[in-house]
């Protein structure tokens, strides 16, 4: 890995690109998604910080990993601007990943309420991440209204469908310049490599690894995958002829008759 290649967020500097959801969290999943995943952020549900219940995610959550709070649950920006601030409160830092959704069937972002609290929360000083359905007017107006980076769904939240919104992805890899983190519906490791090599900033999964047979193993595949998506963003993938084939080896024209 090229210690060199840095994402940063906030001003924070990370060396890893793969960020643990922790919608389905355990000790042993943080547990793998550090030790072999390499994940230097973990998201956490407010409500899990402030439990009355003797089981507390911070407490499973070592030190020296990045916290990013969500505001899973509210239904509009004013829900979200209150969860981010009682984050704060709570010792979680500034970091806040924006979760606003009224569609309690598919979990879709709400993107015009999510603009509204990214511009709130900006201006507080928090550093923004929000979560949204990957649209070219939405990104712009998110880097507008003070987001850190931008984290379109790939496919709906736990289905494990992978980049089901690949094209529209990158369209804003393409055309924003803040970084874009691949958030929702990463199943596969091929798929979390398939969105490096597009250009994403960083991945982010959950559902994946919790289901997975054996964890460890996949947390570990997820890691190289990342790597290796992100080291061919960088080397600059081959050309794709539109059709026909194209010889390899110079000497394979001598062979004609």
């Amino acid at each position: 890995m090229n210690t060199q290649d840095k994402l940063v967020l906030g001003g924070r500097e990370f060396t890893s690109r793969f960020i643990l959801g922790s919608g389905k969290y355990s000790l042993d999943l943080i547990q793998a998604a550090v030790q072999y995943a390499g994940a230097e952020m973990i998201t956490l549900a407010v409500r899990r910080a402030n439990t009355a219940q003797r089981e507390n995610i911070l407490d499973y959550i070592p030190q020296g990993v990045t916290l990013l709070p969500n505001t899973s649950g509210a239904r509009n920006a004013q829900e979200a601007v209150h969860i981010a601030r009682l984050a704060r409160e709570l010792g979680c830092g500034d970091f806040i990943k924006i979760e606003i959704m009224r569609d309690s069937k598919y979990l879709l972002p709400d993107n015009q309420e999510t603009i509204r609290a990214t511009e709130t929360l900006a201006g507080e000083g928090f550093v923004v991440l929000p979560y949204m359905y990957p649209d070219l007017n939405v990104a712009r107006d998110l880097c507008r209204a003070g987001a850190a980076a931008v984290m379109p769904l790939g496919a709906p939240i736990g289905s494990n469908k992978g980049l089901v919104t690949g094209e529209f992805i990158q369209i804003l890899i393409d055309e924003i310049e803040l970084p874009v983190i691949v958030d929702a519906g990463i199943g596969r490791p091929s798929q979390a490599c398939r969105a490096m090599e597009m250009g994403a900033a960083a991945v982010m999964a959950n559902t994946a690894l919790a289901t997975a047979g054996d964890l460890p193993r996949m947390a570990a595949a997820f890691r190289q995958a990342v790597q290796a998506g992100r080291l061919a963003y960088r080397a600059g993938l081959g050309r794709v002829l539109a059709r026909g084939a194209s010889s390899s080896d110079p000497l394979t024209g001598f062979l004609r008759d």
